[in-house]
């Protein structure tokens, strides 16, 4: 009797934040902020990239890669979140919500692969100096961003296949700020155990896989740090890789807190704010992590504002 009762859900109404409507204005002002300076910040980096030719290296290739997906990342989502709190509340049909879930899938894991290959290609250039100019070639470095964008392709099209074969039935209602897998789970009926299976296999591919690739390369180059004797040269050494560390640190620790727990215990209110970070306030910051924390970033955009002030 009581599957009788079920309604297949055909579309989805996000309604996060709208259970204070006061709130609306300033989080939407805070929002457009936030998507304004991922903007111009990752445009920014990539610009900067291409105008210097002190920067045509394989770290700052992989770089401006990484700026280019954080700007299709956000903008993937940042808009449609804008949507909600102008309109209090969005309707996104059955394929909208699906073309939201594959493409931020799709570049969410592009991310992660591109910030396992920057660590890579930090071992290389600490571990591997003598042979790192005949490694990481150019011919390399783009087979091994075509292959990140491929593998991002397959995740992204096996996760929202297996996603969207499941059966949503009973209330509409995603209180979150886009098409996002826990709160689709949330609303399944019926066996879903295998698409979960698949759904969560693929999860631990694309994050632990690209963790294990980072934490190997930075256990190296550290035990390769502790070999040099000068201090200065150590910290010299180190410095190379803070920003990456730092980058990593935020994106995988929000991906870990999110995907890989259990659902017991899980916050609405935690979901949300995890949600943002990832989503709206990493992909903000990246940009001046890599600005503020590199000297020759720092160096070529002080070398291009003495150039504009000259002209």
């Amino acid at each position: 009797m009581a599957e009788m009762n079920l309604t297949l859900v055909t579309e989805f109404l996000l309604i996060a934040f709208t259970e204070n409507p006061e709130w609306a204005l300033p989080l939407f002002l805070l929002f457009l902020f936030m998507y304004l300076i991922t903007l111009l910040g990752n445009l920014g980096m990539i610009i900067l990239i291409r105008m210097d030719r002190r920067l045509h290296t394989p770290m700052y290739f992989l770089l401006s890669h990484l700026a280019f997906m954080d700007i299709c990342y956000s903008s993937v989502t940042v808009p449609q979140t804008l949507a909600v709190l102008l309109e209090h509340g969005a309707a996104l049909s059955y394929t909208r919500c699906a073309a939201q879930f594959f493409l931020f899938t799709f570049f969410g894991s592009i991310d992660c692969y591109l910030l396992a290959l920057m660590a890579y290609d930090r071992y290389l250039a600490v571990c591997q100096p003598l042979l790192y100019v005949t490694i990481m070639t150019q011919q390399i470095c783009l087979s091994l961003v075509a292959g990140a964008y491929v593998a991002g392709l397959f995740s992204a099209l096996v996760r929202t296949v297996s996603a969207f074969t499941l059966s949503f039935c009973g209330t509409n209602e995603i209180d979150f700020i886009f098409c996002d897998l826990p709160p689709l789970l949330k609303l399944t009926c019926g066996e879903s155990y295998t698409q979960e299976v698949v759904i969560i296999v693929f999860a631990i591919f694309v994050i632990p896989a690209s963790m294990v690739v980072i934490l190997v390369s930075y256990l190296f180059i550290i035990v390769s740090i502790m070999r040099i004797p000068s201090a200065g040269s150590w910290a010299k050494t180190f410095s190379t890789c803070t920003s990456h560390l730092t980058a990593v640190s935020l994106f995988f620790g929000t991906l870990i807190f999110m995907y890989l727990r259990g659902n017991s215990g899980q916050s609405l209110e935690e979901n949300r704010v995890v949600s943002v970070l990832y989503t709206a306030v990493i992909p903000m910051l990246n940009p001046l992590i890599y600005s503020l924390r590199n000297k020759e970033v720092k160096e070529s955009l002080r070398k291009i504002l003495n150039r504009a002030k000259l002209s």
